[in-house]
């Protein structure tokens, strides 16, 4: 069974009920709404298919809301510009009526301010680069470096600066709301850069902060010198490749996600990596051999989940993304993998539980780990020892907890209720493996759980069972 999750951003080319199906059969485990695009009313319709779909599916899928941040961008434009490398343009951050033809327009109020001369601008992701002459207090003389065709709207970074923009903004604060309103399950704050920003959405949350999971997008230079005290505060985090790419050297961008993926892995949350995985197949039928190689770099590190962008949401093949995706997954993850289990052993009571019952499981070796759980913690600390044989089937009573373990690596999330009889909930839970999951009478596996005391009292253990026993 495949490990490594997908997550598939929806959009016009796979929001219809069919469209979903379909990316759920090629191996869609989480679908993401992309906020900066849509509205409530589309994404509360796509939410509705997907939980209609989850009354069918043997994996239900786990929803992400992926809120917009503060983004900076260039204004409207009743034309296209046409930049050339060495033209020199002005960059204004003020309303469009006082904008000349010929002029950029940035909706950054403070950016005139926060640049100096010799400081650059990228717009729309790289591909259009700026140089500052000179500035006065209205407008920026720059020198276009790499030139390019200009559109409304387009993104713009600006490498290196502390942009004074809140962490949530209010289109931000109205979709959160939306999305607690909808039943989500995850929530991907863009563009965090320390751990207040992420003690913000927790005030937000309230009394919801314990049932819906946190993601951190990390996208500038910021939030990379902050990895430590953020991954501290959330439970997972995103390497978001696009922005991330644009603010730090490109060329250190393959270290700076080595780098977070194992942190998230040493202490025990999730991370998945994002954007550009196989962006060439937006237009193509096959993805190139860089691409390939590059989701299976991120497969060898035993990241979480990996994300399709455009790719699922524009596309013109977003079921064979999928397809691709997870054929790649499933040949990477036939080689050993890395081992945390040993680093894990003294951080917590319950997670040094679930690294004695991964060694016991290698060691027999068992088919599978069984975890009862009701909140998935006890799944979480499973999942933190990245066991390289056994898969990991974990059986809890409660639907949001099976569908955001939908994210987890190499876990396999089951709704079952469970009864004041231990025993009995863990007979109905091999009946589900013998007749559901391809197990048979005689198969080993390791049951770890913190959910099988009588009348729903935790009770920590571990058991060797045999299957039809």
């Amino acid at each position: 069974m495949r490990k490594t999750k997908i997550i598939c951003t929806i959009g016009p080319a796979t929001e219809s009920y069919e469209m979903l199906e379909k990316l759920a059969d090629a191996g869609m485990s989480v679908a993401r709404l992309n906020m900066s695009h849509g509205s409530h009313a589309s994404h509360a319709e796509v939410i509705k298919r997907i939980q209609s779909l989850n009354t069918k599916l043997k994996y239900p899928i786990a929803i992400l809301l992926d809120t917009q941040g503060p983004e900076i961008r260039t204004g409207e434009r009743d034309s296209n510009l046409n930049l050339k490398k060495g033209d020199i343009i002005s960059v204004v951050a003020r309303s469009a009526e006082d904008v000349e033809e010929n002029s950029v327009m940035v909706n950054y109020e403070s950016l005139i301010t926060d640049m100096q001369v010799g400081d650059r601008l990228t717009v729309d992701n790289g591909l259009i680069n700026l140089e500052i002459l000179d500035k006065d207090q209205r407008v920026m003389r720059c020198k276009v470096v790499d030139g390019g065709v200009l559109k409304s709207k387009r993104h713009v970074n600006l490498p290196g600066i502390r942009v004074n923009l809140p962490a949530i903004t209010d289109k931000d604060r109205s979709d959160i709301l939306f999305g607690l309103s909808m039943d989500i399950d995850y929530i991907a704050l863009s563009f965090v850069r320390e751990a207040d920003d992420i003690r913000q959405l927790h005030e937000l949350l309230g009394e919801k902060q314990d049932k819906v999971k946190v993601i951190a997008k990390i996208e500038d230079q910021e939030g990379v010198r902050n990895i430590d005290d953020i991954i501290d505060m959330v439970d997972g985090i995103m390497v978001a490749r696009g922005d991330l790419g644009v603010e730090v050297d490109f060329w250190e961008l393959p270290n700076i996600q080595r780098r977070i993926v194992r942190k998230c892995a040493h202490k025990g949350k999730r991370v998945i990596v994002a954007t550009h995985l196989l962006e060439s197949m937006i237009e193509n039928p096959m993805p190139t051999r860089a691409e390939v190689t590059d989701v299976a770099n991120a497969v060898y590190e035993e990241a979480d989940g990996i994300m399709l962008s455009g790719e699922t949401t524009v596309g013109k093949y977003p079921i064979k993304c999928v397809e691709n995706l997870a054929k790649i997954a499933t040949s990477i993850e036939r080689h050993r993998g890395l081992r945390f289990t040993e680093d894990l052993l003294t951080e917590h009571p319950k997670q040094n539980l679930a690294a004695s019952a991964v060694h016991l499981a290698e060691s027999l070796p068992a088919k599978a780990i069984v975890v009862i759980t009701r909140r998935g913690r006890m799944a979480n600390y499973v999942t933190n020892c990245h066991p390289i044989l056994p898969s990991i089937h974990a059986f809890t009573n409660d639907g949001r907890t099976r569908r955001q373990l939908g994210l987890n690596r190499n876990v396999y999330a089951h709704k079952l209720q469970f009864s004041n009889d231990p025993e009995k909930t863990l007979n109905k839970a091999f009946t589900t493996l013998l007749e559901e999951e391809g197990f048979h009478a005689g198969d080993q596996v390791v049951v770890i759980s913190d959910a099988l005391g009588v009348s729903g009292s935790g009770l920590d253990a571990i058991q060797v069972r045999i299957l039809g026993q």
